[in-house]
């Protein structure tokens, strides 16, 4: 009696588990199903994508699928990528060595993008452009300048980027120039801005170029915000408290002074904006090889092969989709989901992309992610979208104004 009793309650609980089973397979796959729906159905905007520069360097036609790169015209389609901003970059080494003429052949670019393929791809040239676009069922290219150096000190040069379709300039980049000084840039060149850089936030204002400042020292930051009256946005900046003391990521300070100003900060993918184990890894195989270097000998055959040890036992730390969330969730929870946005740097950050976010066709996982955290889908609009646009219609509302 008590061995059928037995069994019946162990059929029963075989039972129950399977059926919770079964839920939880069902609730699993609603957020998946729910998330490629939203991925196709909602406008996705990318701050940074460094197409133009992989295509000067490695041309492959991107209006087809490619073997390479994260970004094509399938891929995007797949991943819901809808106004993937190309960012027109030019090394620091081009400051007052051919940065004008770089940046104008980058545009080119872009430019024959939508010439090769008119049904596939736009140039906007407004906040409304990109959504005529999406309605149009294009891939909206706007353009986004990474680094100043092509300014080359006149305003005019200004004026005829903005002209060519360049909608927000990243002021410096790895180095100190003309305009600011560089989170990397040890220096310090100006303490901040420039005394033209100064000039030149009031006439992008003017103009309606977006300020991006990503890239800035913390002083050229604060700068900024001190004299623009608009919005500033980070294209592709990540929270610094993950990556402690690298000033290329923002502090919670900057986070708050940016939402202040009614900016957003582009949260980007990068293994090594993301996790502090990433970002110090580098650092971490150079010192453990200045080890070997100094027992054995620099350059003998023994280090080098101790070298080359490590080194495969050191693989590289790939964040993974939830680190790329966890700095969502820390921004939300810091100024709310009016201030965060995405700003991938797809073919800008080489092979440390994290786990899960590997190309343009992964946005559906990054949705699903913030599905799972409870976030709404108009929350995830805000983030995909909503607050980029803001930010963009105020910039020209103000520029209309003046």
């Amino acid at each position: 009696m008590k061995t059928a009793l037995k069994i019946s309650v162990l059929s029963a609980l075989s039972f129950s588990l399977l059926g919770c089973a079964q839920t939880m397979s069902v609730a699993e796959e609603d957020n998946r199903q729910k998330a490629e729906r939203i991925a196709q159905e909602s406008l996705i905007i990318d701050t940074h994508i460094d197409v133009p520069w992989r295509l000067m360097n490695d041309w492959e036609d991107v209006t087809q699928a490619t073997e390479r790169g994260n970004f094509d015209y399938v891929r995007a389609t797949q991943g819901g990528l809808n106004a993937p901003f190309m960012a027109i970059y030019i090394p620091a080494s081009y400051e007052d060595n051919g940065a004008y003429r770089t940046a104008n052949h980058l545009i080119d670019f872009v430019e024959s993008l939508v010439y090769k393929a008119p049904e596939k791809f736009a140039i906007p040239y407004s906040a409304d452009d990109v959504e005529e676009h999406f309605e149009q069922g294009l891939i909206s290219l706007p353009m986004g300048m990474e680094n100043g150096a092509p300014i080359e000190g006149k305003f005019e040069n200004l004026q005829h980027f903005f002209d060519r379709g360049v909608r927000y300039i990243t002021l410096t980049h790895s180095e100190d120039n003309h305009i600011s000084d560089s989170s990397y840039d040890i220096r310090n060149t100006w303490g901040g801005l420039s005394p033209f850089g100064k000039t030149l936030i009031p006439e992008m204002n003017k103009v309606g170029m977006m300020i991006d400042i990503s890239h800035v020292s913390d002083n050229a930051f604060y700068d900024v915000l001190e004299i623009t009256e608009t919005p500033v946005i980070a294209t592709h900046s990540s929270a610094r408290r993950y990556t402690p003391g690298w000033q290329r990521n923002m502090n919670d300070d900057m986070i708050k002074a940016l939402a202040e100003n009614g900016g957003v900060i582009q949260v980007t993918f990068g293994s090594t904006f993301v996790t502090r184990m990433a970002n110090q890894h580098r650092a971490r195989l150079q010192r453990l090889a200045d080890e070997i270097n100094e027992e054995l000998g620099e350059g003998t055959e023994e280090a080098e092969a101790a070298i080359a040890q490590m080194r495969e036992e050191n693989p590289f730390p790939y964040a993974n989709l939830d680190d790329v969330l966890n700095h969502i969730d820390h921004i939300v929870e810091l100024v709310g989901i009016d201030h965060v946005g995405i700003g991938s740097d797809y073919d800008g950050v080489g092979d440390s992309l994290p786990e899960g976010l590997k190309d343009v066709s992964t946005f559906p996982n990054l949705i699903e992610g913030l599905l799972e955290r409870g976030y709404s889908e108009e929350q995830i609009d805000q983030i995909l979208h909503g607050n980029t646009l803001r930010v963009w219609r105020q910039v020209e509302a103000y520029a209309e104004a003046h």
